[in-house]
Parts: C-alpha cells; structure tokens; sequence
C-alpha cells in the first residue's frame, strides 16, 4: 500500500557504539517491509545532541504510554540544511549517535524522515495526517511547548491540540526544561564553540563528543613520546576551538581511554590541516588506524600556542598529562 511518502529506502542494521541493532529507515512507504503499528505515543523533533530537553520529553512520552510502543520521529538532512543551507547548524551527533541515544533514553524505535523541499512545502495538517495518522496511529504525541512544524512552521501546539481533540488523539506540550535558560541544541553549539566544556555536559547530561575514523598523521607525537589517534575535523560538526583538552577516546566496543586531546593545526610545526588528536594517557601500544572512534571532551586545558623547539613543546605536554589526570580523577 502506497502512502505518498516515496519509496522505500532501508538504510540497513549498523553497529556502532551500542550493543543491540538500529534498523534506520527514511521516508514511511507504508510497504511490507515497514511494520504497520495499530497505536503508539508519538514525540517529534530534531533532537540533534538528544540534551536533557530532549531527554525529559521522551520519558514523558514514554508514561503517557500507557504500553503502547514509544516512537520518536526526526528528521535527516536537519529542516534548515534544505529551506536555507546558509543557516543549517553545525551537528551534535551523527545520525546513527542520535538514533542509539534517543533509544536509550526511552525511544522503542526511531523514524527517520528524509527532509525534503516537497515535504517542506506540507501544510500542518497534511503533516499530521500523513504521519501521525496515517503511519503511526498515534494515540498520544508528546512535544515541546515551542514545537513548531509544516509549511513555514505554520502549525504549533495550539493547533496540534485542536486536530488532536478532533481526530482522537491525545496532546501534551511540555514546557521547556532547565530553567531561565533553557536546554537546547543551539545552547550547547554555544557552550562547545566557546570551549565551555564543563557547561555543555550540563545540557546534553553527558560529555560532548566528536567521531572520526582515525588514520594515519605526521608520526610526530610518536617520535615524541606521545602517540596520537589523528581524527580529521569535519566541518559540519561542532568541534571545541582550537586547544588542549582532558578527555575521553571511546573505541566501537566500548573501551573508554583517558587522554589528552589536542584540536588544532599544530602550529609548532606549521600545520595547515585542523585535526582532533587524542593522546592516550600511559598507551604506545595501540593500533587505532582505520578505526572509528569517539572522542569526549570533559574539559578545555589551555589554548593553542606555537611553541619555539621540541623541549619546550614536550614540557608543556608533559604538564598537559599531569592536568588531564587531575581533572579526570585518574590515579
């Protein structure tokens, strides 16, 4: 049965950082291959970062519930990299990372819906008929007070409710969590832009975090001593400025190494390349080379210097160590 979302597109079961499978799917075809639910609790948004917000709106879904399956909906590309490309932000999480922590914070399943101008031009209600009715049955749809959707983000929660009380759904508008300032995405691109690491774990409830395959570098910090798992900065994502930081690195089975993380171009050696290297604290043993790693910021260090000659570079790295352990509570 066809539903007027296009064509099915599985993107396929990946393992990434979690222990159980992630089936993401785009459009809602309506197809055999998409399990039709008869009823469920639906939450909506972008939920890039998955913050505390988002956190709290899930486990309310999740009691309104009441037994019915937990659905989160998003969206991939984010709405803005389509209508107005010049002011898309930069990401928190890949979307794979959103999908495991939109599960593990209470999600049953998550459905990816593939953004398009088409889509941008639905109307509200065309928006609710098609996917909250038409494909997920909703019974209850939890959102955040200034949940906004459809063309031009006519349609708010004032109007969720009267479709809702009309069509037989419930609807519960949250406000919005954290206080004066409230938790958001934007709050957290901010903290992280600014090296306020400490501030940007406060919102997401969890370390801010970047992922890269780690390949090969210069070889310099092995030769120094202090080898590192090289992961190029990709642009789209928010990555700290450019400093030293107490961190973690996070391997795909879960192993979690204290290190100390360098962001920059290495100026010392008039680097041109911005990466994220992540020394391992006490490790020249490790082979990371085609890897996929996470790597956690905890806290900023200092800020980028060049230094003039190796000796100094090197005593400088050696207190960098000294203070990643003091702030990571290491032996």
């Amino acid at each position: 049965m066809r539903t007027g979302l296009g064509s099915a597109r599985r993107l396929g079961v990946r393992r990434v950082w979690h222990s159980f499978p992630v089936t993401i799917w785009r459009d809602f075809p309506g197809a055999s291959t998409m399990p039709r639910v008869d009823a469920s609790a639906v939450t909506v948004g972008n939920f890039d970062g998955v913050h505390r917000g988002h956190q709290h709106v899930i486990r309310r879904t999740r009691e309104l519930a009441r037994g019915l399956p937990v659905i989160a909906v998003t969206f991939e590309p984010h709405p803005l990299a389509v209508i107005a490309p010049d002011r898309a932000p930069t990401r928190l999480a890949t979307t794979e990372r959103r999908v495991e922590l939109l599960i593990a914070a209470g999600a049953d399943e998550v459905r990816i819906l593939d953004f398009t101008r088409d889509m941008a031009a639905w109307s509200p209600q065309e928006f609710v008929d098609r996917v909250l009715r038409q494909e997920l049955r909703a019974a209850v749809v939890a959102v955040g007070e200034n949940f906004r959707f459809g063309n031009r983000a006519k349609g708010d929660t004032a109007f969720l409710r009267e479709v809702g009380e009309r069509e037989g759904f419930a609807v519960d508008a949250l406000d919005l969590d954290g206080g004066a300032v409230p938790y958001s995405s934007t709050l957290v691109r901010a903290h992280v832009a600014a090296g306020r690491m400490r501030e940007a774990a406060e919102v997401l409830g969890r370390l801010h975090e970047v992922h890269g395959v780690v390949r090969k570098g210069d070889q310099r910090g092995r030769e120094l001593g202090f080898p590192t798992a090289n992961v190029p900065v990709d642009e789209a994502y928010a990555v700290p400025p450019d400093g030293v930081y107490a961190g973690w690195l996070v391997r795909a089975d879960g192993e979690r190494l204290p290190a100390a993380i360098s962001v920059g171009t290495n100026p010392t050696f008039d680097g041109v390349e911005r990466r994220v290297e992540s020394y391992v604290l006490d490790r020249t043993d490790l082979d990371l080379y085609g890897e996929l790693v996470r790597v956690e910021f905890a806290e900023l260090l200092r800020g980028m210097v060049k230094y003039e000659g190796i000796e100094a570079l090197v005593a400088q790295m050696d207190l960098d160590v000294v203070r990643t352990r003091e702030l990571l509570a290491l032996p």
